[in-house]
């Protein structure tokens, strides 16, 4: 299946009743980072707008807590059959009429894999008032990393070569890799071998043919990683809201279609974009996967939160 990115903000011909959409030619990409924790400087837009976004989610999940292996002592809890003996605490018990367990917090860190789309399908808006698919993949990624360098957590981009590693040096070797356009501009990604028990999450349109992004998830998947689809879509794309004779461009050498009457074909256009969907579903679910969709009308901070919170639930 091939969808058609349009930009409705772009000439349209003379002829009112023959209207050509062009797509919008994907923009430089604004400076990520300037040296700004040198100079205390302020940090580029993008990177700007992505920190904002984590900060307003780090509230939501200010504080939270896990049990797990560590040293940091949680809280107690009554003793359940099957629960190991090596972990009842005998003195709280001595106390109670109850056998009590000892709890630690969660403190080990795990690696995360993070992967955005950057071809050029991803440069579609169909409203100037909202973000081009790129421009909200690129904040999603970079307020997630923030999220995961205040966490604890190691992270990398994927297909980089670079090891996860933590903290604000990570996020701003991320932030130079999307400036500096060092990162693959494929509509999926590369097969990489990826350690055991990693997490990995690609951002992305997701409109490839549902069998390449199957073999994506199942290679994966048998490495013993666990992951996360985001589907970004510009809300036309699901809806094709347009109407009377249109010229449609595709972004990827797909050529030309003109279509005498789109209202024609939207409700063809609209089943197969479901079950398009209802695909990414069936290949997530069946490995044990995750799967959302975020439109580019809506704000990035409950996607985002949504996504964290799956990471920091599946740690444990």
């Amino acid at each position: 299946m091939r969808e058609y990115r349009l930009n409705t903000g772009a000439p349209q011909r003379a002829d009112a009743r023959r209207r050509t959409l062009y797509l919008r030619p994907d923009d430089a990409s604004p400076r990520l980072f300037h040296h700004a924790e040198v100079l205390a400087a302020s940090l580029p837009p993008l990177l700007i707008a992505a920190e904002r976004v984590a900060a307003t989610v780090s509230q939501g999940v200010h504080g939270r807590r896990r049990v797990g292996q560590g040293e940091t002592f949680w809280q107690y809890r009554r003793y359940q059959p099957g629960d190991p003996i090596q972990r009842i605490d005998w003195r709280k018990s001595a106390k109670s009429r109850h056998v009590h367990l000892r709890q630690t917090e969660w403190e080990a860190a795990q690696s995360v894999w993070l992967w955005r789309d950057a071809s050029p399908s991803m440069s579609f808006q169909s409203r100037v008032a909202w973000p081009t698919k790129r421009e909200r993949a690129e904040i999603l990624l970079l307020a997630l990393a923030s999220l995961l360098a205040r966490g604890g957590e190691h992270f990398a981009l994927l297909g980089q070569g670079e090891p996860p590693s933590a903290g604000r040096v990570a996020l701003r070797r991320i932030a130079e890799s999307i400036d500096g356009g060092r990162v693959p501009t494929a509509n999926l990604p590369a097969n990489d071998a990826l350690p055991r028990y990693s997490r990995l999450v690609l951002i992305g349109d997701l409109l490839s043919p549902l069998d390449e992004i199957r073999r994506i998830v199942s290679r994966y998947a048998a490495q013993g990683v666990r992951g996360h689809l985001l589907q970004v879509l510009d809300p036309a794309e699901e809806s094709l809201p347009y109407a009377g004779r249109v010229l449609f461009e595709g972004p990827e050498g797909d050529g030309e279609t003109l279509i005498g009457r789109v209202e024609d074909v939207r409700a063809g256009y609209r089943e197969l974009m479901a079950a398009h969907k209802q695909g990414l579903i069936d290949a997530t679910q069946s490995v044990g996967w995750t799967f959302a969709v975020h439109h580019t009308d809506k704000p990035p901070q409950p996607a985002l939160l949504a996504l964290f919170l799956l990471l920091s639930e599946q740690a444990g």
